[in-house]
């Protein structure tokens, strides 16, 4: 059962990304303000449910969430920047966008680049611990998911609607027979 707060403050937001070690495509991140009795029947930590578990939670998270916002970092901030750094500017901006602003940021992870103006604590694997953060892995997953089928229709080579970008032998494969794209992570090693 996965626990409504951490910090017991009602306007904690919960704070994951999605598509880290990918080697194509944005990194996502969201945060998400849920009321306290907000427990959907399938919510879990994204990597433990079916693509069609969270897209019915994705829906319950939309229409009950007190606040949701989805940002993400592109291929070339995460060159410019590096990976980590992208993931918590996507993280920052999905916090931004919420309304209300939270009074506490719960990150699924061990690292975090503070927030100007949020308090945060870090919680490894959290998004299997909190709602919350379960939530923010459910909406970072599939809207990355989404955005890179989009994609797969203008570049049908790479797989992305299977791999999302992630490092398969198929996805490799095609770097290597058709080069690298705009949306790849020209920083990653692709071979």
């Amino acid at each position: 059962m996965l626990l409504a707060s951490h910090t017991g403050e009602p306007l904690e937001a919960g704070l994951d990304e999605a598509g880290r070690g990918c080697l194509a495509g944005p990194v996502f991140a969201a945060a998400v303000i849920l009321p306290p009795d907000f427990a959907p029947r399938y919510l879990n930590d994204s990597k433990q449910m079916t693509a069609k578990r969270r897209e019915q939670v994705r829906v319950e998270i939309c229409q009950e969430a007190i606040a949701w916002a989805v940002a993400e970092a592109s291929p070339q901030e995460i060159a410019s920047i590096n990976i980590a750094q992208a993931s918590y500017l996507a993280m920052h901006r999905a916090a931004d966008q919420l309304c209300p602003t939270p009074t506490h940021l719960l990150v699924d992870g061990n690292r975090f680049r503070p927030h100007a103006a949020l308090p945060h604590t870090c919680i490894i694997g959290g998004d299997g611990l909190y709602r919350n953060i379960a939530a923010a892995s459910v909406l970072a997953k599939t809207f990355r998911d989404e955005r890179m089928r989009t994609l797969a229709l203008e570049y049908p080579h790479y797989g992305w609607e299977q791999n999302a970008g992630y490092p398969t032998p198929q996805h490799r494969a095609a770097i290597r027979d058709f080069g690298p794209t705009e949306h790849h992570r020209l920083g990653f090693r692709l071979l």
